[in-house]
């Protein structure tokens, strides 16, 4: 599908060498069809001798050439940006999108004009190709074009589709999601040497096992209720440790966070779309 497309990628943070990665990694793109533009010369050359990708530090070079452009930029400079690149533009090029809390109709109206576009939302974990994106259309993307879409993100990990209106929600579980994890992971491992394991051993069977908790539930379908009955046997060390984790409120300590996090996405939202049209 990406065959005879040039991919443009606006700046190389973790996000964009992620998205280069993937691309290269799945072989969806060859080198010289990505394009990637940066403001940090350093950061340019270690993407070009990392990956052989074309680099420049102008965006507007990247966006002339390019079919496809990722806008892999900070939020906070995002209309710098579109006003930039806005008068190469137009519905010709599929632009996506993963500017945190940036909404689709606040880059039109910054650039002016109708664009073809998708808001993504991936999590830091495309890094290691284990992320997970979701994917929302403006009103000019076509079907061929979420497609595209999903076969890019889909080289970092898992995506899908949802309104955009959704994706508020997708920052605050996926989105924030894996700093929650790590955090549970931490404290498993300092649980671990509580209980006389080495700090070494105990972060590795923290990790792996929630990595396995995790296939599991993939692979097999099951709801995750009915494998946690599998781990549980009457009078037994899990059920033990359950009813401390339910006696402590972690439910509903982690159904909060959600919460406030997807709350606190709405809030930056507004924030970020009243800079782009104001």
């Amino acid at each position: 599908m990406l065959k005879n497309k040039q991919v443009g990628i606006l700046g190389t943070g973790n996000m964009g060498e992620a998205l280069t990665h993937g691309l290269l990694y799945g072989h969806l793109c060859r080198p010289e069809q990505i394009f990637c533009s940066d403001v940090r010369g350093e950061r340019l050359k270690t993407i070009k001798e990392k990956y052989g990708v074309k680099t420049t530090s102008h965006n507007a070079e990247v966006v002339k050439q390019s079919d496809i452009v990722i806008l892999s930029v900070k939020p906070q400079i995002m209309k710098p940006v579109v006003e930039e690149i806005a008068e190469y533009l137009d519905l010709s090029k599929l632009i996506i999108s993963i500017a945190a809390g940036v909404p689709l109709d606040a880059i039109e109206s910054c650039a002016q004009k109708d664009l073809k576009l998708i808001r993504v939302m991936p999590n830091i974990c495309v890094s290691v190709r284990e992320g997970v994106s979701a994917i929302a259309a403006g009103k000019h993307a076509m079907k061929d074009d979420l497609m595209m879409a999903k076969t890019i993100f889909d080289s970092v990990g898992k995506s899908l589709f949802i309104d955009e209106y959704l994706l508020d929600a997708v920052t605050g579980l996926s989105g924030s999601g894996p700093a929650y994890i790590f955090l549970i992971i931490d404290a498993l491992a300092d649980a671990g040497v509580k209980v006389g394991l080495s700090r070494d051993d105990a972060l590795v069977l923290a990790s792996q096992t929630v990595l396995g908790a995790a296939r599991m539930l993939i692979e097999t379908g099951e709801h995750p209720g009915k494998l946690k009955d599998m781990v549980t046997s009457p009078g037994g060390t899990a059920i033990a440790g359950l009813h401390t984790l339910e006696e402590g409120g972690l439910r509903t300590t982690l159904i909060n966070a959600v919460e406030v996090a997807t709350q606190r996405a709405r809030v930056l939202g507004e924030m970020m779309k009243n800079d782009l049209v104001g």
